[in-house]
């Protein structure tokens, strides 16, 4: 089972590799939408950073994830995943 610990670094983690795939990203060559579901995966990664902050780690984590998924589906679409 992980300590309290290891699930606030696997978080810290996931927050650092979102913040490294999203620099993949080139906004002028997204369309209005594309560019609307980075900024809302951007918003749940900021919850994210805040939920932990507040040790709301279960919250903080639904967050990341939610925000890579969002910007995977981009990173999809721009064939920008391995």
């Amino acid at each position: 089972m992980e300590s309290e610990e290891d699930v606030v670094r696997r978080i810290e983690k996931d927050i650092a590799i979102f913040s490294d795939n999203i620099k993949q990203i080139r906004m002028d060559e997204l369309s209005g939408e594309e560019r609307k579901i980075v900024e809302l995966a951007e918003m749940y990664a900021k919850d994210s950073r805040a939920f932990l902050s507040k040790d709301q780690r279960y919250t903080a984590f639904a967050s990341i994830a939610y925000a890579h998924g969002l910007l995977d589906s981009i990173r999809k679409l721009k064939n920008l995943m391995e």
